[in-house]
């Protein structure tokens, strides 16, 4: 499976054990929307932006580059 493409994302998963499944639950959506979103393949809504990162515990600003764009 890929890892995701925000440092951020990949350090909160790592810190959380959360798999990409737990994760889809905590946010409502599929397995493989949520990992399309973290590696990169499909662009998140300002929604899905925020609830993946309420949902790793993710609560600093991201950077505002091509990784962290939503």
């Amino acid at each position: 499976m890929s890892d995701p493409m925000c440092k951020a994302v990949a350090a909160a998963k790592a810190r959380t054990g959360l798999s990409y499944a737990d994760i889809a639950g905590k946010v409502g959506s599929s397995e493989q929307h949520v990992i399309d979103i973290c590696t990169g393949s499909k662009k998140p809504t300002q929604a899905e932006f925020d609830a993946l990162a309420r949902a790793l515990g993710i609560t600093t600003p991201l950077p505002h580059d091509s990784a962290h764009t939503a």
